[in-house]
Order: C-alpha cells, then structure tokens, then sequence
C-alpha cells in the first residue's frame, strides 16, 4: 500500500459558480484522494478576498495577507499539490497569479539569502500536478504555443522554488466534447487522486 499523503488542491478557476469544468476536477480529485486515504484541503480561489501584490518591496518585505495565512500554511505543510485553472489568455487567470504571488512570498518560498546570492527555493521535497482545461486542442497548445504559459509556472515557479516531480495534465476542446469524454477525463483525474500523483 502506497504511503499516505498531505495533499493540497488549488481551484484557481476566478468564477465561483458551479458548473465549470476546473471545479469538478478539483471535487474528483480531492474526493477520490480522501477515499484512498490521503489527507487533502480544498483551496477555492474563487472564494478567497486578498490585495494583489503592487511593489517589489512588498515581495520581499511583507508577509503574506491574513486572509490567506491558511492557504499558505497548507501549501507548506503539503506533500503533494495539484493546481487547476482555464487557460485565459495563454496562460493562468489573474486571480490564481494574485494568489500565488502572495501565497509564496520571499519569506515562504525561499530560503534566506545574503545580498547578492542567488535565491533558493526551500519547498523541496514535495510533488506538484499542474491541470489545465481550455478551448483549443490540446495538442496545438502543445506544439504550436509550445504550452508556454504552462511551462512559465511549471519551470519559473514551482520548479525555481523546488517542487519535483512536477507533472501536467492538458484537457483541450472542454466547451465542445462530449459528456462522455468529460466523465473520461474526470475517471483520469480521479485515478490520479486515489495515487497521489
């Protein structure tokens, strides 16, 4: 049996309304996590008042909002975090950047650093599943956008700050497959959910 983890789910969908496709991923694979045993917390971004962040001094001085204490609190203490948004744009909304950027802060994401040092990311040792549903084929975002956005936060954030393995899932064409595909897809992530992964 396959250890047990701390599991955290961002649905970074900016629309709190039911009825997207992004919230029922989330729900599937929070829901099919908890049946396998694994501790999971739920972050609806959707739901959340928070400042966006407006200065670097803010970044590198200010800690993150009370609002989001929890959220922060969760991802630090996660094994594992699955991050789900449309793709607006080419790439996240901005809601889920805002969050982001005040959820990992200098102080939160980094280790201390002396002036002039390259910085160091000190969430190492835990996993992270970027999924993504948009209008296009999959595979155009793929290889003609070589899924730019996508690799901007895989590479430029979580990487950078030392999540590995980090993994993607791409569901293209979501307002226009069959109900069919969509429960598919939602069997794939519910999978995903009962392995942690």
């Amino acid at each position: 049996m396959p250890p047990r983890k701390s599991i955290v789910v961002v649905d970074g969908h900016p629309d709190p309304a039911s009825g997207h496709f992004c919230h029922a991923i989330a729900n599937a694979y929070r829901r099919d996590a908890e049946a396998a045993g694994h501790r999971v917390i739920l972050i609806e971004v959707s739901r959340l008042e928070f400042p966006l962040l407006r200065s670097p001094e803010h970044f590198e001085n200010a800690p993150s909002p009370e609002s989001l204490i929890p959220a922060r609190d969760a991802v630090l203490s996660a094994d594992h975090m699955v991050i789900v948004f449309p793709l607006w744009l080419g790439s996240m909304p901005a809601l889920l950047k805002g969050f982001l950027e005040q959820v990992l802060h200098k102080d939160t994401a980094f280790e201390p650093t002396g002036p002039g040092e390259f910085p160091k990311g000190r969430l190492k040792g835990k996993s992270a599943r970027v999924i993504v549903t948009m209008g296009m084929p999959a595979f155009f975002f793929r290889l003609w956008y070589m899924a730019h956005g996508l690799k901007s936060l895989e590479r430029n954030i979580l990487r950078f700050i030392g999540f590995k393995p980090v993994r993607d899932t791409i569901f293209g064409m979501v307002d226009r497959v069959s109900s069919e595909n969509r429960n598919a897809w939602l069997r794939k992530i519910e999978a995903m959910g009962k392995k942690a992964i």
